[in-house]
């Protein structure tokens, strides 16, 4: 007799092999749930074979390999194969114990294992693996998983993971080694991962994530690249648990290199037909400025789309550089050619569970069938990721193996929440206490749609507002949008009454190009003035009380910002025209016309990053149409406008009861200077000094002798600090009136507070 037998350790012969003959049966024995005929195609032997060890040996390696089985046995009597086996258990239930911080849907999706699938303690030790990577992803060093198994009948098991997830692994500290030119401070404001903070309770960034690590060293070159430093390398990012597992050391070891000016810009072009020099005016960089990469880039962009704008289908953009080391320069010549003939065959989206296909496609400026270029691909993905709806966005394309010139894009997404709740409380000189209720969902359904409900009650205000914009209407880049609102103001203190506010708007914009975008809209108020105090200026008591606003207006907005948020650099300009009289009972055109300028004095003069120069301006006027305009439409200044003077405290007001009437048109202008405090980033204090600058009209039409009013301009200066706190942006100001008069009303310290959790 021949014994050939497996446990999971290996095959072995334990008897001396027997050798000739002929296999004239096989018989299988042990077998539960699987058919005999099965085990038998797993078998290189067969019935009526010559009797061979080594196709025995396979055999029984083959049987064992389908993991189906936890033993396997061949045995050999007389002519006769006797198979043996004892198969796997069928996994009944999939448990998950212990588990706070990720859900079962979650762990359900990291794990292989499922019920009705063939149980193998290898396939559980690989799923213990998983579990622990996703708690690892999570910030979570110190989890423990144990799987226990339970027999039941009919050879089932119960398979249940016991979770132990131990503390949150926060990162304790994050040190750069080989920096001189930034400090520590500053490029801890650069990377993602943050150094774990009390007030840090809300965001995760102070959790330990390797895929977090990564994209801060690509948040490290972009950032030295931008700032000249083209030699600037991450030499190496090391994170070193402690001893007790619950805290993380990272250290970046970085080589900044030299920091280099744009030396000769050239343009050179294969293309016939084509002048390379009218194309200098898209690169927006001279000699001697500071080498960036981000405006190579964008001039490479600005190149491509102009030449393909020109009739050039396939072109391809290349800066060629010429580095030098010894004067510190790296000059740049654009080559323009004629790209290879290469054509999108097909964009794959992967990852958008939520978000529908057609909401990243239509953000493509590459479709099915168009010539492929690499510049509008890079600009497709910032396209994307500017969404906001998405984690990670990796966009990246391979040839197609149906034709030489074709090629597929492939785009991964990793999508995060859209949807907010927020709950605020806190105070402002405008308007005192306040709480605010609001919900909001900025990707609606998965089609980017953004819906905002929005409750606020404050001691001299209270509103209602419920938004919604669909930013493709009708298949096209046309952002479509309501607005239904409800505002009560107390204005007591200010002009001795109050006003209600019920209306709605319907909204329709679209963008001539990335910088310049058009917005119109149409208005429907009721507006109701009540609650006059009895000694109210005469002014006041003369306005309609009810009025109803039908308003058509129009706003063309040109933004060249580096960020609509949290601008440093750049500029944008607006203007606006509103025409109210299509209906209802106001009749007034009005223009206005904004502007603001941001200047990095960090970046220019080799300071402190947190050194910042920008200037904003603005300039109003409302004319009524055949009647006077009503009070509630004018102009005021002072508060949010003119800090060092109180809510309207600039404002003509009747020189008798004091009460503020307004202006029909207004001017005003800030330049600020951001301060660094000296305090390290993570305490979220930034600085600033300021001068304000405003003058406004008197309203038409109104006795001025019965009015204390001045067209001069008014001037203050101040300081302020502002910290973003836990609970939201906490902004003070101190401003202090230069150029005032003497009915002006002014008010030296001016506090906003907000909460957002």
């Amino acid at each position: 007799m021949t014994l050939y037998s497996s446990n999971g350790g290996g095959v072995s012969a334990a008897f001396a092999q027997v050798p000739g003959g002929t296999i004239e049966r096989i018989v299988v024995e042990g077998t539960q749930r699987i058919e005999p005929s099965t085990v038998r195609t797993y078998m290189v032997v067969r019935e009526g074979d010559a009797y061979d060890p080594s196709r025995v040996d396979k055999s029984l390696k083959n049987l064992f390999e389908t993991g189906l089985f936890a033993d396997v046995s061949i045995r050999r009597e007389g002519n006769v194969l006797f198979v043996s086996v004892v198969e796997n258990p069928i996994i009944n239930r999939i448990a998950f114990e212990g588990n706070r911080r990720i859900k079962d849907e979650q762990l359900q999706s990291a794990v292989q294992l499922r019920p009705r699938v063939v149980f193998t303690r290898a396939k559980v030790q690989e799923d213990v693996q998983r579990i622990l990577e996703a708690y690892r992803r999570s910030g979570r060093y110190a989890v423990s998983v144990d799987p226990k198994v339970i027999q039941l009948e009919q050879n089932r098991v119960d398979l249940a993971f016991e979770i132990n997830e131990g503390p949150s692994t926060s990162v304790r500290r994050v040190s750069f080694v080989g920096n001189k030119v930034y400090s520590d401070s500053d490029l801890r404001e650069v990377i993602e991962t943050s150094e774990e903070a009390w007030y840090l309770f809300l965001s995760s960034t102070d959790t330990y994530d390797p895929d977090r690590l990564t994209y801060d060293r690509e948040l490290l070159r972009r950032y030295y690249l931008k700032k000249g430093y083209a030699d600037f390398q991450v030499k190496s990012a090391v994170a070193e648990l402690s001893p007790d597992r619950e805290n993380f050391f990272i250290t970046f070891t970085v080589d900044e290199g030299e920091r280099y000016k744009f030396g000769e810009i050239g343009l050179e072009s294969t293309l016939e037909d084509l002048d390379p020099e009218t194309l200098r005016q898209f690169i927006e960089f001279d000699p001697g400025d500071w080498y960036n990469a981000n405006k190579v880039e964008d001039a490479v962009q600005a190149l491509t789309e102009e030449v393909g704008n020109l009739g050039y289908a396939f072109v391809d953009v290349k800066p060629i550089v010429d580095r030098d080391a010894e004067n510190k320069t790296i000059g740049l010549t654009f080559q323009i050619e004629e790209g290879p003939r290469v054509f999108v065959e097909r964009i794959d989206i992967k990852g958008n569970i939520r978000t529908l296909d057609e909401v990243i496609r239509r953000e493509f400026l590459l479709a099915e069938g168009d010539a492929f270029n690499a510049a509008r691909l890079r600009r497709s993905r910032q396209r994307v990721q500017d969404l906001g709806f998405f984690e990670k966005v990796n966009v990246t394309n391979e040839p197609s193996p149906t034709a030489p010139d074709r090629t597929i894009v492939n785009v991964e997404v990793e999508e995060k929440s859209t949807g907010e709740v927020n709950f605020g409380v806190g105070w402002s000189s405008a308007v005192g206490a306040i709480v605010e209720v609001g919900m909001r969902e900025r990707n609606l359904l998965g089609r980017a749609q953004d819906l905002k409900v929005s409750v606020s009650w404050a001691q001299r205000r209270s509103q209602i507002d419920i938004s919604f914009t669909e930013p493709y209407f009708l298949d096209r880049r046309l952002r479509a949008g309501f607005d239904i609102y409800a505002v009560q103001r107390d204005l007591k203190n200010e002009s001795s009454y109050n006003y209600r506010t019920y209306g709605g708007a319907l909204r329709l914009g679209y963008n001539y190009n990335e910088d310049l975008s058009h917005l119109f809209k149409y208005t429907l108020e009721y507006n109701d003035i009540t609650d006059i105090d009895s000694d109210a200026s005469q002014f006041i008591k003369g306005q309609d009380r009810k009025t109803w606003l039908s308003q058509l207006g129009h706003t063309l907005t040109y933004d060249r910002r580096d960020s609509r948020l949290n601008p440093t650099e750049g500029y944008v300009v607006s203007l606006g025209n509103d025409l109210a009289g299509l209906g209802g009972t106001e009749y007034f055109i009005r223009s206005d016309l904004k502007g603001a300028y941001y200047f990095p004095l960090g970046d220019t003069f080799d300071w402190d990053p947190d050194w910042s120069l920008s200037f904003r301006g603005s300039a109003g006027y409302i004319a009524g149409l055949g009647k006077d305009v009503n009070i509630n439409q004018r102009y005021n200044l002072g508060g949010s406008n003119l800090r060092g003077f109180a809510s309207a405290g600039a404002s003509p007001r009747d020189s008798t009861t004091d009460d503020a009437l307004g202006g029909n048109w207004v001017a005003t202008g800030t330049a600020e200077l951001g301060v660094p405090l000296g305090l390290p980033d993570e305490y979220g204090l930034t600085g600033r000094l300021f001068t304000d600058v405003g003058a406004i009209g008197e309203p038409d039409s109104f006795d001025s002798s019965l009015m204390d009013g001045s067209t001069s301009p008014r001037l203050s200066v101040g300081a302020g600090v502002t910290w973003i706190s836990p609970v939201g942006p906490i902004s003070v100001d101190l401003g202090y009136p230069v150029i005032k008069k003497e009915f002006d009303e002014t008010e030296l310290f001016r506090l906003s507070f907000g909460s957002r959790f």
